[in-house]
């Protein structure tokens, strides 16, 4: 890159720059076609049916005529619906769901920008994100997706909390906010961390990471609107929620900003606890594999994890979520935050 800006100037480097973006977005999407065929496959074979089989081989441009379908139909915008908000807010959703991605590492090198505040950055982009959906529900001029977005925002802010504080001791762990020193910090594999480059192996530590990542990962479920925990979007209350007065292309917008926002998590939880991009042993042939791959690999772990729990678990009520939320996980990640604390000072201090 460095030698690009030489030989061609500024102008040449921003447009290298742009090319590398504009790349890594296609990869996105396209990987995101599949990860969407995945999700529904897994749903299919747990209800003991085939799922989509019909478009290409074993169904897998489904997606993509889809996508086509979204493209070519009418967009619909309800007559008294406020307009201009109506079709900003799923854009909204859509450009925030992508820039969240600048910061995230996926194999040494490999980030459009490595900002020492990385996951303060991707905390605020995830925050600004309630927004396209309560603007989508209020522009419909419907009191179902008002209703819709309403319990979006509460259930999204109650459960960024969670997500904010077991962040906070991942954080207190691994010393630093920049997400690619934090998955260097694991060099050892899932759980080896070296707390602020102690050569001890951290085991108390390590011990609080792991009810860490079960609450990341069902807070993770929430904070997008996956099951159990769909309550925005519940059919059988609110008629698909926020979204309903939505179609064609505009409803595109919302799916992909949604499922973007899903994989996002998973690879949080590939970077904050297993390791990014190193094999999960360093011996090899494991450590021959390119480190993208185990990325890769260890996102798509996550998101069939999240598959087979919309498939397996029923819906929670919405007093049982919010239960969940603010009496279960807040007291227990605060607690966690504040034992990864103690933990860090006893060992700078005895070191």
């Amino acid at each position: 890159m460095n030698d690009f800006v030489t030989e061609f100037g500024p102008v040449g480097g921003a447009l290298m720059s742009v090319a590398q973006i504009l790349g890594f977005m296609v990869v996105l999407l396209v990987s995101l076609a599949f990860l969407l065929l995945l999700d529904r496959k897994v749903w299919a074979a747990v209800q003991l049916r085939k799922g989509p089989n019909v478009v290409g081989p074993f169904g897998m441009l489904q997606s993509f005529a889809d996508f086509g379908k979204f493209v070519l139909k009418e967009i619909i915008v309800p007559a008294g619906a406020d307009r201009p908000l109506f079709l900003l807010a799923p854009l909204m959703t859509f450009v925030l769901a992508f820039i969240s991605w600048a910061v995230i590492p996926v194999a040494p090198g490999w980030v459009i920008a490595d900002l020492n505040v990385g996951i303060l950055y991707v905390f605020a982009i995830s925050s600004l994100g309630v927004y396209g959906i309560i603007i989508g529900g209020w522009a419909s001029n419907s009191k179902y997706p008002f209703l819709g977005s309403l319990r979006s925002a509460a259930q999204m802010v109650s459960y960024e909390v969670s997500i904010g504080f077991v962040i906070v001791a991942i954080l207190v762990m691994a010393g630093t906010l920049n997400l690619s020193e934090i998955v260097e910090a694991q060099g050892g594999g899932f759980w080896n961390w070296h707390v602020l480059s102690l050569d001890m192996l951290p085991w108390p530590a390590v011990l609080i990471t792991i009810p860490m990542f079960v609450i990341f990962f069902v807070s993770a479920l929430a904070e997008t609107n996956r099951p159990p925990f769909d309550l925005p979007e519940a059919e059988s209350e609110l008629v698909a929620g926020y979204q309903v007065e939505y179609s064609s292309t505009p409803y595109l917008l919302f799916m992909i900003g949604e499922y973007l926002n899903i994989v996002l998590m998973c690879a949080l939880m590939t970077v904050l606890f297993l390791g990014g991009w190193h094999a999960p042993i360093d011996v090899p042939p494991l450590t021959w594999v390119p480190p993208v791959i185990w990325f890769a690999l260890k996102v798509f772990l996550m998101f069939f994890m999240i598959a087979m729990v919309k498939a397996l678990v029923p819906r929670y009520r919405y007093d049982q979520l919010m239960r969940l939320g603010w009496k279960v996980f807040l007291p227990t990640s605060l607690a966690a935050v504040a034992l990864m604390a103690g933990f860090v000072v006893y060992s700078n201090a005895g070191a």
